[in-house]
């Protein structure tokens, strides 16, 4: 009996310590039910909301503006305004986001499993990648700082998914991406302004520049194959031997690229080149993104991308299974190639100018650190890796050259807490994010 009693008074102990934290048990509950569907509708109504009144309500909580980056820059630039951009976020971003996704779970949840056992996997995904841009289409359009910072998000993680690839995948280190970003961004260029720009330099267009958003696809996937045929030049002599030696070619490689570009003077020199018409917008740019995460997760999947692993695991042993190393290696390396040379015909459209000095260590160290960080071997490492280096840049832009001392510090700490990446061998399946959460 005695023991009875103290069981029940433990209970009652339990039961006060709980009751304050009900609600978030609650709401915890609430927000396990709701599937990618009911986000991403929670998401679209907070933009709709912040481009509707968010300026009225900025200024109504004591800012001059609507926050560019969710207020996180006021940390650098006006501490005295983080409690107000704290509300403007609570109030704008995740009151109505979370009312809308807890409230309408029951519906999309219906909808969800209906466009799971109605619909083919490519269809749902792009019902699901149509909502994320329209969130993301709403968001950037309050500003043009916010396109922009999309625009470059949207193209590093193509750079750090084929980087990842070879780093990760493949098991070798490669420092040649910044040369067939490179490649990609000046072939891509020389084309377009060749094409449809009257150019000092090549004279007037050849054909029409109504036909070039049309032709602009294609020049990407030209200037993308230029990429790969450049990649030979890194992949055949680095893949008859075995060791570090695609880390020293790699780095040659970007090197003579940069240096090559830099000596042309028929395309700008040191100068850059300049004039590419602005065909990368932002909706281009979030296709080719998404082409590219897509084709990157089934070759991760397929019957080569398995090989790839293997090799990297144990290549005597792969070899041994009766896989042609050399042959994986060198198809996967092109591949990433060719995705990074995209990737730059991208950037070079966005920017309208170019320059050799772009493509150098600098964007190297970014690449790697974007793939490092996220984690090794993992597409969804790649985008968080991606996304989290792009804001992290952002938010200590103020800081002005003092950010390149925080940064590194960050992800050396970052590195000793988790030493391959925050999200590393870890894949999640599209199917298990399109399903419903009932």
């Amino acid at each position: 009996m005695k023991a009875t009693d103290n069981q029940i008074k433990n209970l009652e102990r339990v039961e006060k310590k709980t009751t304050g934290i009900r609600p978030v048990r609650w709401l915890r509950e609430k927000t396990r039910r709701v599937p990618a569907l009911g986000w991403l509708l929670g998401a679209l109504t907070a933009t709709i909301i912040e481009s509707s009144v968010g300026l009225p309500l900025a200024r109504a909580f004591g800012l001059w503006s609507v926050p560019g980056l969710f207020g996180l820059r006021f940390i650098f630039t006006s501490p005295a305004s983080i409690p107000s951009a704290v509300i403007y976020v609570l109030v704008v971003y995740i009151i109505p986001a979370l009312i809308v996704a807890v409230s309408t779970a029951g519906i999309t949840n219906r909808a969800a499993a209906f466009m799971q056992d109605k619909l083919p996997v490519p269809i749902n995904v792009i019902i699901h990648a149509a909502l994320l841009y329209a969130t993301l289409h709403v968001w950037g359009s309050i500003t043009d700082y916010r396109v922009l910072l999309l625009s470059f998000i949207f193209i590093s993680i193509m750079l750090t998914l084929s980087l990842n690839l070879v780093n990760g995948y493949m098991g070798e280190f490669s420092c040649s991406h910044p040369g067939f970003m490179s490649i990609g961004a000046y072939a891509a260029s020389i084309m377009t302004v060749l094409f449809f720009v009257n150019d000092d330099v090549f004279g007037a267009h050849i054909l029409s520049p109504v036909l070039g958003p049309f032709i602009f696809p294609i020049i990407l996937i030209v200037g993308g194959f230029i990429t790969s045929i450049g990649a030979l030049a890194v992949a055949i002599p680095s893949f008859r031997t075995r060791g570090d030696y695609l880390a020293i070619i790699s780095l040659a490689f970007t090197f003579i690229v940069k240096s090559l570009l830099e000596n042309l003077e028929i395309i700008g020199g040191p100068r850059g080149f300049m004039n590419q018409p602005k065909y990368a917008s932002l909706p281009v740019i979030f296709v080719w993104m998404v082409l590219c995460i897509w084709t990157i997760y089934n070759f991760t999947r397929s019957t080569l991308g398995k090989a790839s692993c293997a090799v990297r695991d144990n290549e005597t042993g792969a070899d041994a299974m009766t896989i042609n190393t050399r042959r994986t290696k060198m198809i996967t390396f092109l591949f990433a190639a060719f995705w990074a040379g995209v990737a730059g015909g991208l950037f070079a459209h966005v920017m309208g100018y170019i320059n050799p000095a772009t493509f150098g260590v600098l964007k190297l160290s970014e690449v790697l650190a974007m793939v490092y960080l996220g984690g090794l071997n993992s597409v969804l490492g790649s985008i968080a890796g991606a996304i989290g280096l792009q804001f992290l840049l952002e938010l200590l832009r103020p800081l002005a050259m003092l950010k390149w001392i925080v940064i590194p510090v960050l992800l050396i700490i970052v590195m000793i807490r988790r030493p391959t990446g925050l999200i590393a061998f870890t894949e999640i399946k599209v199917e298990d994010i399109l399903k419903p959460r009932n």
